[in-house]
């Protein structure tokens, strides 16, 4: 066979966000369960033949979700937390959902980001529970697209040492037990597969593209080699994506039929180690050679002359092209782009371009490069044209990012100095309590905003509007008894979308929908040129909220890494200056809610831990300009304003010293599904800011005791000064409902008094 095309994996979204639609309707109860199963089943043999349609060669079945894939391996292998009540057999939707989202009864499993992707999945929890194969799902989505479409797919599947380095519940002496639990369910999926008639199964290790120790590396190669000797008539494809490999040699001697290589993230690296180790002759080479992650076109050019080195490293007829990911991570479609600046538009290509993108390339290797001289021509043009805009071009900024001094991204005093000043400008309680930010955005504040963007209302009626939401959130604030308050964000869209709106250098889609975590879905914003401050954007409504209260009200913001790894970057500069230049303009931003009068100023940077290299030797120049990106944005305020910042949802045990250099006054992190895991932390790193560690889980429906909370916070108070410790929930309210967010909050406060009253004690 000649030289083919393939997918890693297709977004499930659906073009008009079907997908979360019909989630959402069966969790509200307005869907039976065989109908929602059906619309689902719809809009899954829908993207199988999109991709057939294309002309891909080789499509992949069973990457379709109903939430989260490492959620339904881990059902799929019995691995059901004891407290939702499972008794065995296949797991219910009732049980498979109340994992993710919690119930009445019990906690949601945890959730953090998949690896360094804004993407968060469910962590599968093993907790010394026997495994066994509730349902061989691979198996069941590839007879499906066999039967009903006539498609032999490649099934796919998380592969079984990133399954098992991305669980939890277990030590590193229970590792040998789990993974003996592991191989025979891996084995018999492998094996009724190929009694289906499938030929080939890609399992999938992105953990192979991080930093492994030889320990490691030995543990993957028992696995495989177990494997393929317990399911020896079925092809392995070992896919790795994110970036390189590190430890190439051991990877490509592992017993497989093909291995998946990241020619986007990775190119420089992977390319280098081919040409250096060579390739296995018995192997199938897969190529990541369009990027999976990232929204821009190809420079088919490039992407031609790379694909032709590569085939003269592997013959054609054992490669395959491919993305570099799963396409989840990007838009649907561009067509459905109506408003966008044509040349803005023809530079970018998300999951329906890049499928034609990756058959364009095949069909050069196979017809010659001459019968695709056209789209080679068409994709250089848009990308020249893009470089040319005046946006790309303000040669001041860059002058001002070269300048950059450490003076700048410095506090005029250090923190304790800063504490007491704080302290005696603001007078606050012992644990004070505040929320995150947002508050509930519900129906009608949705509608209200969508009426003004579509001209139905005017400016000074959508201003009015939010206005009174805020005055009813502060006189709830006030009502609860919290000690700083927020205005609640109801102006705004999205956290980074808001702020990109009002900046130069940013660029906004329709449709671009991309998941985050569940059914919360997010459009992320394109920076296609230069980031220039306009004017204030948070002012007005920080300033007005301020008014209606004697207690602090918190500015609100979005940090500069968090803008720049929650948006799509322009290609043709370092993330390095382009989070610079956001910093920059956030200082400015910083500087008017000062002298406005605001001296609590919170900005959020959730995705700071997430921008991380994958491999530990990169992380420190990363960490370098990340972290010196938000100082820059809050150093020049005055040791009496108080500088707060929020993260959520990754693994900080390896990152805390990273935290206590950002300088920030108060940080809040998340601990509430993680049921106090962060705590153990601070018995190893002495942590001398005020902290908030997140005492319930906002993304879960249900109301939390306050028994419940009073114990998360007697864990934190455990490793932590009293004089340091907030009060908040993990996260930001903007996706609860009004009233149990009320509820929820009014038993944060009761928690709070409960351990005012013993701390009170013990002082006497």
């Amino acid at each position: 066979m000649s030289i083919i095309s393939s997918t890693i994996g297709y977004p499930y979204i659906g073009g008009n966000r079907e997908w979360k639609k019909a989630l959402e309707a069966f969790w509200a109860g307005k869907l039976e369960e065989d109908v929602f199963l059906a619309d689902i089943e719809k809009l899954r043999l829908e993207r199988l033949q999109k991709q057939q349609d294309a002309g891909i060669d080789f499509i992949p079945v069973g990457d379709f979700t109903l939430y989260d894939r490492m959620l339904d391996t881990a059902v799929m292998f019995g691995m059901v937390p004891e407290r939702f009540g499972w008794q065995g057999g296949e797991v219910s939707l009732r049980t498979y959902f109340s994992i993710a989202r919690g119930n009445d009864d019990a906690v949601a499993s945890e959730m953090t980001k998949w690896f360094n992707t804004n993407y968060h999945y469910i962590v599968p929890e093993y907790r010394q529970r026997k495994l066994t194969l509730t349902e061989n799902k691979p198996l069941t989505a590839y007879l499906e697209a066999k039967e009903k479409l006539g498609i032999d797919g490649k099934p796919v599947l998380i592969g079984p040492y990133t399954f098992l380095k991305q669980s939890k519940g277990f030590e590193k002496k229970d590792i040998p037990g789990f993974i003996l639990q592991l191989i025979p369910l891996y084995s018999r999926i492998l094996n009724e597969l190929s009694e289906a008639g499938a030929t080939w199964i890609q399992l999938e290790e992105p953990i192979l593209s991080t930093s492994l120790t030889k320990e490691d590396l030995q543990t993957v190669k028992e696995i495989y080699k177990q494997l393929t000797e317990a399911a020896p008539n079925i092809k392995i494809m070992l896919q790795t994506y994110f970036d390189s490999l590190e430890s190439y040699e051991e990877v490509i001697a592992l017993p497989v039929a093909g291995i998946g290589l990241d020619f986007a993230q990775g190119a420089e690296k992977n390319l280098a180690h081919l040409q250096t180790h060579g390739f296995p002759a018995d192997k199938v080479l897969a190529v990541g050679l369009i990027d999976g992650r990232n929204i821009w076109r190809a420079d088919l050019q490039n992407k031609a002359a790379l694909l032709g080195t590569l085939t003269q490293l592997v013959p054609a007829n054992r490669i395959w092209v491919q993305p570099s990911s799963s396409l989840q991570h990007v838009p649907v479609t561009v067509q459905s782009e109506v408003k966008l600046v044509a040349t803005i538009k023809a530079s970018l290509a998300f999951a329906d371009e890049k499928l034609a993108e990756v058959t364009t390339l095949v069909k050069g290797v196979r017809e010659g490069n001459q019968a695709i001289a056209d789209a080679v021509v068409a994709s250089v043009t848009a990308r020249q044209k893009l470089a040319e805009l005046p946006a790309r071009n303000h040669p001041d900024l860059l002058q001002a990012v070269q300048s950059i001094r450490e003076q700048d991204s410095t506090r005029n005093a250090p923190f304790k100095e800063r504490r007491d000043k704080q302290q005696e400008t603001f007078n606050l309680p012992l644990l004070p309590t505040t929320t995150i930010g947002s508050f509930p955005q519900t129906p009608e504040v949705r509608r209200a905003r969508t009426k003004w963007r579509k001209g139905e209302s005017t400016d000074a009626q959508y201003r009015e509007f939010v206005r009174n939401e805020i005055k009813q959130w502060v006189d709830i604030q006030e009502d609860i008894g919290l000690d700083v308050f927020v205005h609640g964000e109801f102006e705004r869209n999205d956290m980074v979308e808001y702020f990109g709106e009002k900046l130069g250098g940013f660029v906004f889609t329709e449709k671009a929908w991309v998941v985050s975590y569940g059914s919360r879905c997010v459009k992320p914003p394109i920076i296609y040129g230069d980031v220039t401050f306009i004017d204030p954007m948070t002012v007005d409504e920080s300033v007005y909220a301020q008014s209606l209260t004697d207690k602090p009200m918190k500015g609100m913001l979005t940090g500069p890494v968090t803008i720049l790894n929650w948006s799509f970057v322009r290609d043709d500069i370092s993330r390095k200056d382009v989070t610079y230049q956001i910093a920059l303009a956030l200082r400015k931003e910083i500087e008017a809610l000062e002298a406005s009068g605001i001296h609590i100023i919170q900005v959020d940077e959730p995705a700071l831990r997430e921008g991380l290299p994958l491999k530990k030797s990169e992380w420190d120049e990363y960490l370098e300009w990340a972290i010196n990106a938000f100082r820059l944005s809050t150093a020049s305020v005055q040791d009496t304003t108080q500088i707060h910042t929020h993260m959520c949802y990754c693994e900080f045990n390896d990152f805390i010293d990273s935290i206590s250099r950002l300088d920030a006054d108060v940080i809040s992190i998340e601990t509430s599904r993680s049921h106090g895991d962060l705590v153990s932390a601070f018995n190893d790193f002495s942590y001398d800011k005020g902290i908030g560690l997140g005492v319930y889980d906002i993304h879960s429906p249900r109301v939390p005791e306050v028994q419940e909370m009073v114990d998360i916070i007697e864990q934190g108070l455990g490793v932590l000064e009293p004089s340091q410790f907030w009060i908040n929930p993990d996260c930001g309210l903007k996706t609860r409902k009004y009233e149990e967010t009320i509820a929820s909050l009014k038993n944060m406060v009761v928690a709070t008094n409960k351990m005012r009253e013993r701390y009170a004690v013990l002082q006497k």
